[in-house]
């Protein structure tokens, strides 16, 4: 009911200046948000507030899967190469469809595009909370159209913001709103692997963690029914093409890094003695905890102080933003580079390194996303996302997790 509401938000016309209170599926009224057309700040931040709200439901779905990764690679019986497949299809699939949504965002009523993709998304992620352990490919089709309506979302969320703001405050805005993927990456892993441990059984990480997200949702609802593959030639300036390589490069850590880490620390543990390897039905999942909890605070911290320093260093030099950007990832690399060589002997350092490594790399999100806002024309910001979703995921996150597993066959450990 919830998400009814939720997405009959992104449905209503803010614009007209009504007070909603529209009756959910169940026949129970919906809270009411009244907006004002004499105030436009205070509906510009209750869109905002919406799309923050949907940007943290959106990667809390995400990483869902990561969290218990341990318990559905023993439930399927999977190898790491099939068990990194789960997060390569889903990519593929979400930087499949990000051109399309791009297209029809920058032609057609993005609030109803939104609502359509979280209603999607959360819909399938629930059933495949009830696929058995002999329907693995049923599983994995579960996945990838998940990241079909997560695609509409990251797609077209950023695009209302650009609308909304001007440049100097538009940064502001974004960094509150990137703010959520590290914060509902790592409210994913935290709340799967909590929800598996007092369950007992991880399929109530899927079905649960939506109902505690969407109870966190106070607005109206309307009822939707039927949504309605082109991409449209831009003209690329150099700061595209080059922030969008480096955000290939930043997907394909970030992709790795999302779907391995949790289960890298066990074995880690697991080599150095510090726990007994996982003989019993349902595993620990601690490490999915703690690395949860460093993602959403070093993310919070990073997004913050790459924003801010944008603000700032854009009064010396103009050329700020890929100067923080380069600088910022060149730092992440040789974090993660060393926590990776650390793992074997302590696991302490090893948790300092990565928190470090995930920090500057969450200076990148919101900084990159406002530097193809002000090189794109504002009527092709929206493909011009989307070509970007399909640039990065393309050669970044869709291959890693697969790569990574396949290469994890080889290792001695």
């Amino acid at each position: 009911r919830s998400r009814e509401c939720l997405g009959g938000l992104l449905l209503q016309p803010l614009l007209e200046g009504q007070n909603y209170g529209a009756a959910a599926a169940d026949g129970t009224q919906c809270p009411s948000v009244s907006v004002s057309r004499n105030n436009p700040a205070k509906r510009d931040c209750l869109v905002v507030a919406v799309l923050c709200f949907g940007n943290l439901i959106n990667f809390i779905d995400w990483f869902i899967v990561p969290g218990i990764l341990l318990d559905i690679q023993k439930y399927f019986g999977l190898s790491d190469g099939k068990t990194g497949l789960l997060q390569t299809v889903f990519t593929l699939c979400y930087m499949l469809a990000a051109p399309i949504f791009g297209y029809l965002g920058d032609r057609y009523n993005r609030k109803i595009i939104l609502g359509a993709g979280i209603f999607f998304w959360s819909g399938v992620t629930l059933g495949s909370s009830f696929i058995t352990e002999s329907h693995y490919r049923i599983f994995v089709l579960s996945r990838g159209l998940v990241g079909i309506g997560s695609a509409s979302y990251s797609t077209i969320a950023p695009t209302i913001i650009a609308d909304l703001f001007e440049e100097g405050k538009r940064t502001t805005v974004l960094s509150i709103f990137y703010i959520f993927i590290p914060v509902g990456s790592g409210c994913g892993y935290m709340l799967a692997a909590g929800m598996a441990k007092s369950t007992g059984d991880w399929h109530w990480a899927f079905r649960v963690i939506l109902g505690v997200a969407d109870g966190f949702s106070i607005f109206p609802h309307t009822p939707f029914f039927l949504i309605s593959l082109s991409c449209f030639l831009l003209t690329f300036s150099g700061s595209f093409v080059c922030s969008s390589l480096g955000l290939t490069a930043m997907a394909f850590v970030t992709g790795a890094l999302g779907m391995w880490m949790p289960l890298f620390l066990y074995r880690a543990q697991v080599v150095q003695g510090v726990v007994p390897p996982c003989l019993q039905e349902s595993c620990n999942s601690s490490n999915s905890l703690i690395f949860g909890g460093i993602t959403i605070g070093t993310g919070i911290l990073g997004v913050i102080a790459g924003a801010e320093a944008a603000r700032q260093l854009r009064k010396i030099n103009n050329k700020a933003d890929p100067l923080i950007c380069a600088t910022s990832m060149f730092v992440s690399a040789l974090c993660l580079y060393t926590a990776l060589m650390v793992a074997q002997m302590n696991i302490l350092s090893t948790f300092i390194f990565i928190a470090l490594g995930e920090l500057f790399l969450s200076v990148n999100w919101a900084v990159v996303t406002d530097i193809l806002l002000y090189v794109v024309t504002p009527r092709r910001q929206s493909t011009a996302i989307a070509l970007q979703i399909l640039v990065s995921h393309l050669l970044g996150d869709a291959g890693s997790p697969y790569l990574i597993g396949a290469v994890s066959e080889f290792s001695p450990y």
